[in-house]
């Protein structure tokens, strides 16, 4: 962060097991407790046989996995009927206690209350209905095993099933698994399989696609399964945070997000918060070895509080480590002291997160902040992009394409990548990052130092207090350079209040390198240069000097090392320029006719540049040039710049009329009520520039023949990634494009020749 230029007081930084942290994990629990929120109970949890421990719901991953259905036969009791079941989990069949059938599928109304006999095992099972089954999955029958399957626990307790446990904690069947235990929980699934092949119980085995959860540590298959665990009683906390957001005292940006965390909110579990690994808060439960009871309490117990015996031990799971996390937005201010710093900093502003947190972390901070302090614990909630490669994958140090932010920083430098991610974050769109971008963005760097510098070094003579400021007479360009900046101050504040960071990297992007730099430095070079005339020259200065400072405010945000660098470089600047001021946007410095006439010479100016460049006419030959309009209006506009227009397009020349002429051997463009003519005889010859651009033309054919035979080869669009079909389509667009132009070229030169 330090490396990045986060701007933090790095005096508050807090650990979770703080000791203040730590009292606040304590008196929370405790409350929770007391208020019967937080309980101990049998459950069906997320178990990772590998690390040993219970896991949340959203410690869980799933991937999608190819895998099997099983068809397996269930004989009826006293009957040579069968009702058969699909599972993808054979091996917990074990431990089936019923089937279950939808109460309105007519295909198994007269089985409902009947029994069936559970293979391998013996045991009578029966048939219940119940209308969480689908009757389209399978044969709409399914089997319930109520201690390994969520569901099925559930569906258990409305029916009140026996619940029994077939695996033991390392993932080997136990004792309950008859002939199975101590069997792997795969190896057994397979010799299952081969013993209801045998028995001839096992109708079919189809291919199947289904999503299955993993240990989000070691990748391990977890295993539902009932255990005893302690809980967070969360759908009375969750309510009021979700009214928090409907009624926009927390607002989630992007707001296409809401629905998500509705959705989540509103289907919720309660939260298993006991993990059984060696770091981590302590629970704060004793128990009595004596008499059994459960003692919970804030400071540690010396007694049981029942039967008064010593003899006692604390809980040996901890919490899971969100829990902490949960009190982050108070616990770090103090509390449950009343401190200064809570007063003060709860709630905060802004949370700056990413979505793949935002149930682990923030809708926990919501329950716990307005539970405990009353409160929301902030205002806004900003998700912002996850940074992938530059292929949209996720990195990851097996694929080999991770950037390393601290390399990428040596490298390139931190305001670069940190421009780089901002131009990037569009609301809702992950990042794709690449060192070609954030190569991109140090030239960007570069250009903001090259035209400080010019800056600076132009600034001999400069005395701010020989400019009378009321009096003050700008160019055009000045008018122009102003009107320019206040319109980017409006758009790029209105982006960072409204968190579209990449509108404002925009913003600032476009008006400092193509306004400020490539327009405006160079329209008041001869303002600059000009010593004789020393009015013009301060006045010029002195718009420079302010637009430039007020450049490096706006870009500070972004790019802080670099604008903080030249801030302390220029004249009557005061301290550091992050406590300076944010620019505001002053409307009575935006000037529509201003724009208007420069646009007006930057267009001439561009089209004379793109003429020389079409014709490939060298960058030190000067040509002559003729501009023709009758709108007298206009033909003030151009005279009035014709300085200018000389100057940036360098022409050697430069002819205005109002009255139509011949112009021929000319190549010609069009810019509002301007018509603009460039001789060409004498300066290029016309058989060799249409050789030049058959030769161009030609080389571009080849390649598109090639580029268009590798999209037309099915081999390769079924086997190459989605981003390389992409690039290989947009290139043969660019090169249809460049080759049009070519041909456009040697139409024209077939033109001048004849005209010749």
């Amino acid at each position: 962060l330090k490396k990045l230029g986060a701007s933090c007081d790095w005096s508050r930084e807090r650990f979770t097991m703080d000791e203040g942290l730590s009292r606040a994990v304590r008196e929370v629990f405790v409350e929770l407790y007391n208020e019967k929120l937080i309980y101990r109970g049998d459950y069906i949890i997320n178990w990772c046989p590998r690390c040993q421990t219970a896991l949340s719901d959203l410690e869980v991953e799933h991937e999608e996995t190819e895998g099997y259905l099983y068809y397996l036969k269930y004989p009826l009791y006293n009957s040579k009927k069968f009702v058969v079941v699909a599972t993808t989990r054979p091996e917990t069949m074990l431990g089936d206690t019923a089937v279950a059938v939808n109460p309105n599928d007519e295909r198994y109304k007269k089985l409902i209350g009947k029994t069936a006999v559970l293979p391998v095992i013996g045991r009578q099972i029966p048939v219940i209905a119940d209308e969480y089954v689908n009757k389209d999955f399978g044969t709409g029958a399914v089997k319930v095993t109520p201690a390994h399957d969520v569901n099925d626990f559930e569906m258990g307790l409305r029916h009140n099933l026996e619940a029994i446990r077939v695996m033991d904690v390392d993932g080997r069947m136990n004792d309950n698994a008859g002939p199975y235990k101590g069997l792997d929980r795969f190896r057994c699934r397979k010799e299952i399989i081969e013993e209801f092949q045998k028995s001839g119980t096992l109708k079919k085995r189809e291919n199947y696609s289904h999503n299955i959860g993993h240990c989000y540590r070691c990748k391990v298959v977890i295993e539902p399964t009932l255990s005893k665990q302690w809980f967070v009683k969360v759908k009375p906390l969750a309510d009021v945070a979700i009214e928090a957001v409907k009624d926009s005292r927390v607002r989630i940006i992007p707001a296409s997000w809401e629905k998500t965390y509705f959705e989540w909110m509103n289907n919720i579990r309660d939260w298993c918060i006991s993990r059984q690994i060696w770091w981590g808060h302590r629970i704060p439960a004793w128990y009595c070895n004596d008499c059994g009871e459960v003692i919970v309490s804030k400071d540690d117990p010396t007694q049981c509080s029942k039967c008064l015996s010593s003899n006692i031990s604390q809980e040996t799971d901890v919490l899971d480590t969100w829990f902490s996390s949960a009190l982050w937005p108070f616990s770090t201010m103090g509390w449950p002291e009343q401190t200064k710093e809570l007063e003060l900093f709860y709630p905060t502003s802004v949370l700056v997160t990413g979505f793949d947190i935002l149930f682990f972390w923030v809708a926990r901070m919501m329950m716990m902040g307005i539970k405990f302090m009353d409160k929301v614990p902030f205002e806004d909630v900003y998700i912002h992009a996850l940074v992938r490669d530059i292929e949209g994958k996720k990195m990851s140090k097996s694929k080999g394409n991770v950037i390393d932010p601290l390399v990428i920083i040596e490298k390139y430098g931190a305001d670069a990548f940190r421009f780089t991610l901002a131009a990037f974050a569009a609301q809702g769109r992950d990042i794709k990052l690449s060192e070609e971008r954030i190569g991109g963005y140090r030239n960007f760097a570069n250009k903001i130092w090259n035209a400080s510098r010019f800056s600076l070094m132009n600034m001999e003579g400069y005395d701010e207090n020989l400019i009378d400021k009321d009096r003050i007479e700008y160019t055009l360009s000045d008018k122009w350079i102003m009107s320019r900046l206040n319109r980017t101050i409006e758009q790029t504040r209105d982006a960072l209040e409204n968190y579209r960071f990449n509108e404002g990297a925009h913003f600032l992007y476009q008006f400092v390198w193509h306004e400020f730099c490539d327009w405006y430095i160079e329209l008041i070079k001869p303002y600059l240069f000009d010593k004789a005339d020393s009015k013009l020259r301060l006045n010029t200065q002195h718009v420079l000097l302010g637009v430039l400072n007020t450049v490096l405010c706006l870009l500070h945000p972004f790019m802080p090392f670099i604008t903080e660098e030249i801030w302390s470089k220029l004249p009557n600047s005061e301290g550091s320029i992050t406590v300076h001021q944010y620019p505001k946007s002053d409307s009575n410095l935006i000037d529509e006719k201003a724009e208007a006439e420069m646009n007006l010479i930057i267009d001439i100016v561009g089209n004379i540049r793109n003429v020389r460049g079409e014709m490939n006419i060298p960058p030190a030959t000067q040509v002559e040039t003729f501009l023709y309009t009758e709108d007298q209006e206009t033909y003030d506009k151009l005279e009035r710049n014709k300085d200018h227009i000389k100057n940036l397009a360098r022409i050697g020349t430069l002819s205005m009329s109002s009255d139509k002429k011949e112009y021929k051997s000319s190549a010609t463009a069009v810019v509002d009520k301007v018509e603009i003519f460039v001789p060409l005889k004498g300066i290029i010859d016309f058989y060799e520039e249409e050789k030049r651009l058959k030769k161009k033309s030609d080389k571009i054919e080849k390649k598109l023949i090639l580029l268009n035979k590798k999209l037309s080869n099915e081999d390769f669009l079924s086997k190459a990634p989605p981003h390389v079909i992409e690039d290989e389509r947009i290139e043969n667009m660019k090169l249809i494009e460049k080759k049009r132009k070519f041909e456009e070229g040697i139409h024209r030169m077939q033109e001048l020749q004849r005209e010749r």
